[in-house]
């Protein structure tokens, strides 16, 4: 039996800067969702890519002195790069400039003037190059000059004049569609402050969107009208569909499994093009919606959303090379609640490193490991009877239900502090039962064997469920324990049920796994 999908997105990414902290938040949330549903057995799907075209694009290619496309070749080894050092698990990275992807664009739009929902117009309004969207004269905000800028980055706007005709896409026939939509699937936009947001604005009602341009030729060219490329964000969107195999004859039946998808993982400040936009142009389609759009916060420094302008961006590999890639991710997965704006600091991420991995989870891996080289020769020993019974087990029974009920909601500070009770109750239990006593005492043989098999069952267990956090870490551990390959775990609710660490496993003694770290010592970025 073919295995369920389950498949979502990064958003495909602008190529006019390297990957930061913000981009990097996304792509490992969604890397952290493709490996728990991978250990639970789906056929994850996992796209993200590189948006290149549009005036934006051009404008940045050309204040380098190189084409479009030379440019966006030059950005691809930073971004492929950047996920490789983070062990991101994409299934599909698109390019916008790809011929499998102007072959869905093409495919998509005539499909849609086809079906009459296009028309050609002329367009006057404003228009923000930096955020490629159009707004009305009334959204706009005016500089200390009196000049009209963009509502979202400040920047200039552009008047487009009215002799330029571009096509239309009937997006204000879809105003009652998309509101009814909203009601009848209350999980669509997420958080719940996105949704209010979304159904305020289509409330408001809607304008007719702007698909082509014609002043410029750096994008994917309509098949209806060849002198006409689609606007930026009616091509981008199209990749997710790229991604899965749509209209692609090189991937048969993979586009019909893959979609609908589960999720769409953006920013906020995206949210308006894939929770109004894109389910307009799904639903002119007659194609499915993907399930839900989640509109996540913004990284903060000093109060401020990071961002290439601010000069307040950092490069992932400046804290992998001070953190190591596991505590990276780790961090903004445990302690950045998804869906809220969460304030970053070298000081927060030292004191989450220094507790959770050096204090807690590693401390307990060194501590036992050295414990079962020192009384058992290095080797899992034979739990005695009875040895079941223990507070170690009790705290593991709930942890599959509690974790797997945070990661459904996305609530990854929960799924993480779930795991971190049991490796916190694996230490207090080494207190409680005292095995360095108790090895003094042969009588006791019995009884050190029964805890010192509970701490390393409760270990195994940690590391599965620290697998998708810190996947280099649990791999060294399960190594540690004498395990096979973690990555082969397709049923982490039957992996992890209490028991399954075979006795007489060789049992590795190894540096350790996060080293504390001194916040004085550190480099300063901020």
């Amino acid at each position: 039996m073919a295995k369920e999908s389950y498949a979502f997105t990064t958003p495909i990414y602008y190529v006019n800067a390297a990957p930061h902290l913000g981009t990097a938040y996304t792509t490992i949330a969604a890397d952290t969702v493709a490996r728990y549903q991978r250990m639970n057995g789906k056929d994850v799907a996992f796209v993200t890519g590189m948006d290149e075209h549009g005036q934006k694009v051009a404008d940045t290619a050309a204040a380098n002195g190189m084409t479009p496309q030379a440019w966006c070749d030059s950005m691809e080894p930073a971004f492929r790069d950047a996920w490789d050092m983070l062990r991101i698990t994409y299934t599909d990275f698109v390019r916008t400039t790809e011929p499998r992807h102007a072959r869905t664009v093409r495919d998509f739009w005539q499909r849609l003037f086809d079906e009459g929902w296009l028309y050609k117009g002329a367009y006057e309004g404003w228009y923000c190059v930096h955020e490629e969207t159009y707004y009305a004269e009334s959204d706009l905000e005016k500089d200390e000059e009196g000049a009209f800028v963009c509502p979202d980055c400040k920047r200039p706007v552009q008047l487009m004049a009215s002799g330029e005709e571009n096509w239309f896409f009937k997006l204000s026939e879809f105003q009652q569609p998309l509101l009814d939509f909203y009601e009848a699937n209350p999980d669509f936009i997420r958080p719940e402050s996105r949704k209010n947001e979304i159904v305020s604005f289509v409330s408001r009602g809607l304008k007719d969107l702007s698909i082509s341009r014609s002043t410029f030729d750096w994008g994917v060219p309509l098949p209806f009208d060849e002198g006409h490329v689609a606007y930026v964000w009616a091509d981008a969107l199209l990749a997710y569909l790229t991604g899965i195999g749509y209209a692609d004859p090189d991937r048969p039946g993979e586009f019909d499994h893959h979609w609908p998808m589960q999720y769409h993982f953006v920013g906020k400040d995206i949210i308006r093009f894939h929770c109004v936009i894109w389910p307009a142009m799904l639903m002119a389609a007659g194609m499915p919606i993907t399930h839900t759009v989640f509109g996540h916060g913004f990284l903060l420094t000093k109060g401020e959303k990071m961002s290439k302008s601010k000069g307040n961006a950092l490069r992932p590999a400046d804290l992998v090379g001070v953190f190591g890639v596991d505590a990276y991710r780790y961090y903004f997965m445990s302690d950045v609640q998804f869906g809220h704006d969460g304030s970053i600091s070298m000081e927060r991420m030292v004191q989450v490193y220094n507790n959770e991995l050096a204090n807690t989870w590693g401390n307990l891996v060194s501590r036992v490991t050295n414990m079962t080289k020192k009384y058992f020769d290095g080797r899992v020993p034979e739990p005695p009877a009875g040895a079941e019974a223990n507070p170690l087990r009790d705290e593991a029974a709930g942890l599959h239900e509690a974790y797997d009920a945070a990661m459904a909601q996305v609530d990854f500070t929960g799924a993480a502090a779930a795991v971190q009770r049991l490796a916190a109750r694996a230490n207090r239990y080494i207190e409680e039962t005292e095995p360095f006593r108790l090895a003094k005492d042969p009588e006791r043989a019995d009884e050190l064997a029964a805890v010192m098999y509970n701490l390393l069952e409760a270990i195994r267990i940690v590391a599965l469920y620290m697998a998708p956090f810190a996947p280099a870490t649990s791999a060294t551990v399960f190594e540690r324990l004498g395990l096979g390959g973690i990555a082969e775990v397709d049923d982490i609710a039957a992996a992890s049920a209490w028991g399954q660490l075979p006795a007489g496993n060789a049992v590795e003694v190894g540096d350790p796994l996060f080293p504390r770290l001194d916040v004085d010592n550190l480099p300063d970025f901020e």
